[in-house]
């Protein structure tokens, strides 16, 4: 159904929904990805990404009882977020608190209808060649009146999500041959729901944007001069953190 841009050959690489967000963002922080540089562990990340987990285990397996939640919770932990735990080193108290955060998101994610779902933590690596893969982990596909519906939870305020929604929504394309109707973005601790319907065109655009920062970055390997760097919020969690003037600059504006 959609074809997309001539890649040159050229160093592998593997290309995420979280690494297209980030280079849209910054294309320096995105670089620095690429190269297996990453920026500290957050207590929110953390929090965040145990959610996801309970939210999964809930739609695969059904309730989870409160006498069994934080054994449902260390269970998540132990089984692949145990180095994130350790570069957090954080305090039994401090994680009784994170488990306690999480409980209250699984208490408003219960009120969501599992109605139509097919599919949880959908994951999908599409090879554009032998150098490049497009991955991506859809938190659950929903069989809806209208077609296919991609959802993506969130433990925070939506903000932008668009982007992210995009590159989903081109991945399904390339995968399946066909446009998922729906693509959606909710807010389990706000209530802030965002949707829209693909287009060819919305789709387009994506697969032209995602095969420029290709380009872009595969500049970066030889020389990272030629990749921008931009300030923002994102510079508290980058690995440029000391060495990016834009990001120490963002940082004192921050901090102020």
């Amino acid at each position: 159904m959609i074809t997309f841009p001539q890649i040159d050959p050229g160093e592998p690489l593997s290309v995420s929904a979280s690494l297209y967000v980030t280079y849209l963002r910054c294309a320096g922080q995105a670089l620095a990805q690429t190269q297996g540089r990453y920026g500290p562990e957050s207590r929110s990340s953390f929090s965040g990404m145990l959610a996801h987990r309970i939210f999964a285990r809930h739609l695969n397996d059904g309730p989870i009882g409160v006498t069994g939640f934080e054994a449902a919770c260390r269970q998540e932990i132990g089984q692949a977020m145990n180095p994130k735990l350790a570069a957090l080193q954080l305090r039994p108290s401090e994680l009784r608190g994170v488990i306690a955060e999480v409980g209250a998101l699984y208490e408003r994610f219960q009120a969501v209808s599992a109605e139509g779902c097919r599919s949880v933590e959908t994951e999908i690596a599409y090879a554009l060649n032998e150098d490049v893969t497009l991955r991506g982990r859809i938190d659950a596909v929903f069989d809806d009146p209208r077609g296919v519906r991609l959802v993506d939870w969130k433990t925070g305020s939506l903000a932008t999500v668009e982007n992210q929604l995009d590159f989903y929504a081109l991945l399904w394309s390339l995968e399946y041959g066909e446009l998922p109707a729906l693509v959606e973005a909710a807010s389990v601790a706000s209530g802030e729901r965002y949707e829209h319907e693909p287009t060819m065109a919305t789709i387009s655009a994506t697969a032209r944007r995602v095969a420029d920062m290709i380009a872009v970055l595969r500049s970066g390997f030889a020389d990272e001069s030629s990749v921008a760097r931009t300030g923002g919020p994102g510079c508290r969690f980058c690995a440029l953190q000391g060495e990016c003037v834009e990001g120490l600059a963002a940082l004192r504006v921050l901090s102020a």
